[in-house]
């Protein structure tokens, strides 16, 4: 029997891949959507695969739990913000490249209202909230490889930036808190702008402080 052409293969390949990426981006929209109409907790396994036209099996093959359908909605922010590092010029100061990229996310953020209503069913969900610190840890740790990629330094370039990342993403933390806890009279731009005024005044002011205390060499 002759063998198939390696590019029917591929091809078949493909659709397979598609095929498996169309379902779970099914599963994820029916799942948002009841989470939102009905609440995440009156919301179950079987409410999902019955609006997404799928098994629970199917469901456990892409979702571990309902919570995991929350979480990967919630990688798309670091997805889009590490590919906003990237994006920046080469020549590009680190300290824009960070400001650039946060607030290309941060639009990409807020102009979505589903996004915003998901931020607003995880505040209010404690099942959620709980797992809401985890995002933080893995945007850091996503932040940290990106800068460095760009920089292509050493260890000791990764450990440096590697705390940068730590600083900017718990600026991120409150200032998302911030933003959420009452009216705001500026633009997210605007507020943007004030959060990395603070963060890059904050850092300097501890650097200066240790250089005082520092005796000279």
């Amino acid at each position: 029997m002759a063998k198939e052409p390696e590019v029917d293969i591929a091809v078949k390949e493909g659709r397979r891949e598609r095929k498996r990426r169309q379902t779970r981006e099914r599963i994820e929209s029916a799942a948002l959507k009841l989470f939102l109409e009905r609440g995440f907790d009156a919301t179950t396994i079987e409410d999902i695969t019955e609006a997404a036209d799928v098994s629970k099996r199917s469901f456990f093959d892409y979702f571990p739990s309902k919570e995991e359908v929350v979480a990967a909605w919630q990688d798309s922010f670091a997805g889009e913000l590490i590919d906003a590092v990237l994006a920046q010029p080469r020549d590009a100061a680190i300290a824009d490249v960070i400001e650039a990229a946060v607030n290309s996310a941060l639009r990409a953020a807020i102009a979505d209202p589903q996004r915003l209503a998901l931020a607003a069913l995880i505040r209010n969900t404690p099942a959620l909230c709980a797992r809401d610190q985890l995002k933080y840890a893995k945007l850091e740790r996503k932040l940290a490889d990106a800068l460095h990629a760009r920089s292509q330094g050493g260890d000791d370039e990764r450990f440096r930036l590697s705390m940068l990342a730590a600083a900017v993403v718990t600026m991120l933390r409150i200032g998302g808190e911030r933003w959420t806890s009452g009216r705001q009279d500026s633009s997210l731009d605007q507020f943007a702008r004030g959060m990395f005024d603070e963060l890059w005044a904050a850092l300097a002011g501890l650097g200066e402080q240790v250089r005082q205390r520092t005796p000279p060499a």
